[in-house]
């Protein structure tokens, strides 16, 4: 369906997965068109054969022209925080969506590849593996706008034609991010904060950016416009996945225990505190939906149409953990 030489338009390929994205698009042998709001805070762009554009996914004037003969789009853009006014996330999550497929069809883009996440379930229901049919019930802000997202892009494709595929990413790790499973599972272990709710017995959906990258590089030609792909490495338990991490960092395996009520309690204080500093608190509110349920997510439908074999558990962690090592960001003594 595709050819070398193919021009893909990426949005927030500056993000945590964009490193690892553009690599794999360059691998395949596509030309890449890479929209950022500043180029100038991404020198590294420099070294990869990618053309960048300056611009914003909330302002269609200051892209749309250069969609101009490119075949695909792969709309990455998302603001993600587990804190925030719901108009910030709808501004880039909904809005820019509708901005992207707009200029998309404008431009006759044949596919359209928007990447939302997992997350969009929010609470799944007790026992149940979470595949693409699993009922949606967002728990914050961040997932409802992302489901809003899907949901607009696949409306779109009904109303307009254009093939959109909607790919649906577990939690990120990897190279290229310090947020999230990165900093909880990883960089918040290696500075000495060793903490895990409920004895560890929750389950997690951890997903490598390198297995995302190739997940989004096979939707463009093995991909089925109008469906949905989870995208998620094998669901793990918190506390194995803190033993793991701990092996492959050489770090004491010991976890304090903490009970969820006591989280809870202080990541509501700490949240309604945020009100008055306006700075993050380390612990939102809005982490529940992510720490206090199972995330048993099944990828079968990718690794049968998209042909995706993602990384263990394991291996993904070396990976992370080397990437840190380069960076200088090594906290253990």
């Amino acid at each position: 369906m595709s050819g070398a030489g193919d021009s893909v338009f990426v949005t927030g390929g500056t993000g945590h997965l964009g490193p690892s994205l553009l690599d794999a698009l360059l691998a395949a042998g596509y030309r890449v068109r890479v929209l950022t709001r500043h180029p100038d805070r991404h020198p590294w762009l420099c070294d990869r054969d990618v053309q960048v554009v300056a611009g914003n996914v909330e302002a269609r004037n200051t892209f749309e022209r250069a969609l101009a003969r490119c075949r695909y789009v792969v709309h990455a853009a998302g603001r993600f925080s587990f804190w925030g006014a719901p108009e910030s996330f709808a501004r880039t999550n909904l809005h820019g969506t509708l901005h992207m497929l707009d200029a998309a069809r404008a431009a006759g883009v044949e596919r359209f590849i928007q990447v939302s996440t997992v997350a969009v379930i929010g609470d799944p229901e007790p026992g149940r593996v979470i595949d693409e049919n699993c009922p949606a019930r967002p728990a914050d802000p961040y997932q409802r706008s992302k489901l809003e997202g899907e949901r607009v892009a696949l409306q779109f494709a009904r109303t307009h034609g254009l093939p959109v595929i909607v790919l649906r990413p577990g939690a990120f790790y990897g190279p290229h991010g310090r947020y999230g499973f990165n900093r909880l599972f990883i960089e918040d272990p290696l500075k000495g904060l060793r903490i895990q709710v409920q004895d560890g017995q929750r389950v997690i959906f951890p997903a490598y950016v390198g297995d995302v990258a190739a997940g989004i590089v096979a939707a463009l030609t093995l991909g089925r416009p109008g469906e949905t792909y989870n995208l998620s490495g094998e669901s793990i338990r918190h506390r194995d996945a803190n033993r793991i991490v701990s092996e492959e960092a050489g770090i004491h395996p010991f976890r304090l225990s903490v009970p969820g009520w006591s989280m809870i309690a202080l990541a509501a204080a700490w949240t309604a505190l945020s009100r008055l500093t306006r700075v993050e608190p380390y612990y939102p509110l809005n982490l529940r939906s992510y720490v206090f349920n199972d995330w048993t997510v099944s990828s079968d439908k990718a690794r049968r149409e998209l042909d995706f074999r993602p990384l263990n558990f394991r291996e993904g962690v070396r990976r992370t953990l080397a990437w840190y090592r380069e960076q200088g960001v090594w906290f253990v003594k």
